[in-house]
């Protein structure tokens, strides 16, 4: 080694004119020389001035710092020195003398320059280790205006891909006003159309009261695509917020029922609801938008089903390993027409519907399906489809929600026996399921001939069951007709109890004269089976259950409302139910009336919010100010055109005790002030 050193120095000083002046060639070129070993650090034995110019230390620096450790000084940022390395040995493993590569040269304080290095392996050896001679290049300029040339490109690709974006966002836009102006002026002419065919029949009640069916049905239909449009541009304003609130899951879900009821019997669709290791039923959640989501898929269910079909309606509770929470999952699976699959990566795109002669005529504002994604998007959840054409379709959506869960000892029972007959197993299991939860004995049979024989058995042998719990329509024998049977064969009181995915009222005198003791909608809950064992089983009063049509007799009213058209419709509504109604014309003439009668004298107030002098916050908040026994205490109801997050939540800050949406429905004005009363 050491002789191959002393040769080494001895060649350098016999060339070193040559040397110094390549050095000055190079440098005054921006081009760095440097001669180190092919070691494992590629160690510098000598490079000249503008080297160390290069790296921005001095050659006294560099060594001390770096000990000539070329792999040490470049590892400063391995990405780039692992470039190096791989070129070096990319090229030798080739059996190339020589090899290029373009990298990052690190700087003292943090910069970098952009060098080409170009290396030549030698003939000559140090301790039997190759030299090898390198040229260092800053070509930084050069690469810098390549890497902008890059970036210029992409940005201009992205803007061709965002303008394309945009045109086909123009036209989705144009295709869905085309479509909505159609849409609305449909249901618009059914209203002016029947309102002039009414006037002219005024002595046909018959023929006025068809136009006001019609009339009814294209209202609801015009509401539902104005509200479409609303939610559309609350979610692309970014202005959709939550409430959340305290709801009782088997409230939600008869109300949906309920609305699904008219859409489904008039095609004469299956409907199956059915609930799966369901624990809790109280949750914290936006119940609007809920039974937005809900009710959307299910009508899309529907209307693309044909007459005969199947839609199925699955609830399940998943397990979740957050304390306080739980996973739902609301699953809609129908046997309708399906969905092409150049549609389905599109279904959730706001201002799209798709082009099929099959449903060309069916109405709606093809925003249904982006609304529910975006509410259970902001809910935390997930929403996904899956279709093929002509065998049906299947959603899933599933909810993260907050739960409270019930008190299971408010319902206590004695040593009971039921049996639950149902021809879907998956109802029957949960049903026996529940039921045994709460200390009931429960078999279950899912055909009425063999339910009929296992009651009887069970009676003759001196083991009766105490009730039986009867779905109504099962095939070969439906509930009434076993019903019927277990009376006719059974002189002993025997509770039985119908339940229907359906309104019992078009088949409950049948059902009565059949022995039927009393009647639950599906889903069932836990809650609303107890209730109704304690009913009809037990024979206790049940509290909070609605008797019958809506009485307010002896309650007094404060209608605070500045459209004149609005009052008369409220004060017509409020007065069906029995109520006395007295009136104000804005909120300022409320909150004065209010404050101006005795303590006790209104039982309720309807407050409008967008009102003049005074709007229905400000009204509110100077009641719930006033020096009186029941400011604090008298419901306020708001009544506004807005039904979003925020304005329930404005409404509620105000004092308010609940919300209402206009146009009001008696039904859903009745119900709420049940629930106020």
């Amino acid at each position: 080694m050491d002789s191959d050193k002393q040769g080494l120095k001895l060649n350098e000083q016999s060339h070193e004119q040559t040397v110094y002046d390549y050095n000055m060639l190079m440098s005054a070129m921006n081009v760095s020389v440097s001669k180190h070993l092919l070691d494992e650090n590629f160690t510098v034995i000598w490079a000249n001035d503008y080297f160390y110019a290069q790296t921005l230390y001095t050659k006294a620096e560099y060594e001390a710092i770096y000990q000539n450790n070329c792999s040490k000084y470049f590892q400063q940022d391995p990405e780039e020195y692992a470039k190096f390395a791989s070129a070096v040995s990319k090229a030798l493993s080739e059996g190339k003398r020589s090899y290029e590569s373009i990298c990052k040269m690190p700087q003292k304080g943090g910069s970098y320059i952009w060098i080409k290095i170009s290396g030549v392996v030698t003939d000559q050896k140090v301790n039997g280790i190759p030299v090898l001679y390198s040229t260092f290049v800053d070509v930084t300029e050069a690469v810098e205006q390549k890497e902008l040339q890059k970036q210029l490109e992409k940005r201009s690709q992205e803007l061709q891909a965002a303008l394309q974006e945009a045109e086909i966002a123009n036209r989705e836009k144009s295709d869905f006003l085309s479509r909505m102006s159609h849409d609305i002026r449909t249901p618009m002419n059914a209203i002016m159309g029947m309102t002039d065919i009414a006037a002219a029949h005024m002595d046909n009640p018959d023929k006025i009261r068809d136009c006001l069916r019609k009339i009814s049905l294209s209202s609801q239909h015009l509401l539902g695509l104005i509200n479409d449009v609303l939610d559309m541009s609350k979610i692309e304003s970014g202005k959709m917020t939550l409430a959340e609130e305290l709801i009782e899951l088997p409230e939600v879900m008869d109300t949906i029922v309920s609305i699904m009821q008219s859409s489904v019997k008039a095609k004469q669709q299956n409907f199956d609801v059915r609930l799966q290791h369901l624990r809790h039923e109280q949750l914290y959640c936006d119940s609007l938008r809920l039974r937005q989501v809900l009710i959307n898929v299910l009508s899309n269910a529907s209307k693309f089903t044909p007459p005969g079909g199947t839609i199925s309606f699955d609830i399940e509770e998943l397990p979740s390993a957050s304390a306080g929470q739980a996973w739902f999952q609301f699953t809609v699976t129908d046997t309708g027409i399906g969905i092409k699959p150049e549609f389905l990566r599109d279904i959730f795109k706001p201002f799209t519907r798709e082009k099929d002669s099959r449903i060309d005529k069916t109405e709606g504002s093809g925003l249904g399906m982006a609304i529910s994604k975006k509410i259970v998007d902001l809910m935390g959840g997930t929403i996904e489809v899956s279709s093929g054409v002509g065998t049906g379709t299947s959603f899933t959506i599933r909810l993260p929600l907050q739960i409270s869960t019930l008190d299971l000892h408010a319902f206590k029972f004695p040593d009971l026996k039921i049996i639950v007959v149902d021809d879907d197993v998956i109802v029957c299991e949960y049903t026996t399921e529940i039921l045994r939860q709460i200390g009931i004995r429960a078999d279950w049979e899912t055909d009425g001939q063999r339910a009929v024989q296992k009651v009887l058995t069970a009676y003759r042998e001196g083991r009766p069951y105490d009730a039986v719990i009867l779905d109504c329509r099962m095939p070969d024998q439906d509930g009434v007709e076993t019903a019927a049977i277990i009376r006719s064969n059974i002189s002993e009181p025997l509770p039985i109890i119908l339940i229907s995915a359906y309104d019992s009222a078009e088949i409950e005198e049948k059902a009565r004269q059949a022995g039927v003791n009393g009647f639950m909608t599906k889903p069932v809950f836990l809650s609303t089976l107890c209730r109704a064992l304690q009913k009809y089983v037990l024979g206790e009063e049940v509290t909070g259950e609605q008797k019958g049509a809506a009485d307010f007799s002896g309650k007094r009213f404060l209608l605070v409302e500045d459209n004149e058209l609005n009052r008369e419709i409220a004060v017509e509504m409020l007065e069906s139910t029995g109520a006395a109604v007295d009136m104000a014309c804005d909120g300022a003439a409320g909150a004065d009336k209010f404050i101006a009668s005795p303590s006790g004298y209104y039982d309720l107030i309807l407050m409008d919010v967008q009102m003049p002098i005074m709007n229905g916050y400000e009204a509110t908040r100077k009641i719930r100010a006033a020096a009186k026994k029941d400011a604090l205490t008298v419901p306020i109801v708001a009544m506004t055109a807005d039904a979003f997050a925020e304005d329930i939540i404005e409404a509620k800050k105000a004092g308010m005790n609940s919300h209402l949406a206009k146009p009001l429905n008696l039904a859903t004005l009745v119900r709420e002030l049940g629930k106020q009363l």
